[in-house]
C-alpha cells in the first residue's frame, strides 16, 4: 500500500471565525459533514458515525486543537488497517481565508 499525503487547499470568502464554527460546532457540522450526536473540539474527544457503501462505522478522535487556526483528528474505518489523519489549517491571506 502506498501512503502518500493528500493535500486539498481552498481560498474561501469567509472569515476565520465563520469557518472555525463550521468545523467545530455540531450544529454547523451537520450542514456539511455528518449528523454527529456529539462533537467537542477538545484533544482526546472521540466520536464515531456510520457512512459509506456498507454503512461502515468510522472512528475518529481529536488530536490537536488550536482555536481559530488548526483542528486535527484521526480517522479509522472498522475492519480496515491503518489510521488516517485529517488536518484543517486556517490562514488569512489578503483578507481572504486560505484553508489547507
Amino acid at each position: 500500500m502506498n501512503n502518500k499525503d493528500l493535500v486539498v487547499e481552498r481560498l474561501l470568502h469567509a472569515t476565520i471565525d465563520r469557518v472555525w464554527k463550521a468545523i467545530s460546532k455540531p450544529e454547523e457540522l451537520r450542514h456539511w459533514f455528518f449528523n454527529l450526536k456529539e462533537f467537542k473540539p477538545e484533544v482526546g474527544f472521540q466520536f464515531s458515525f456510520t457512512a459509506g457503501h456498507k454503512e461502515q462505522v468510522q472512528y475518529t478522535h481529536i488530536t490537536e486543537v488550536i482555536p481559530l487556526k488548526r483542528l486535527s483528528y484521526s480517522w479509522r474505518y472498522e475492519g480496515y488497517p491503518g489510521i488516517s489523519t485529517v488536518i484543517i489549517e486556517l490562514l488569512e491571506r489578503n483578507e481572504r481565508l486560505y484553508c489547507g
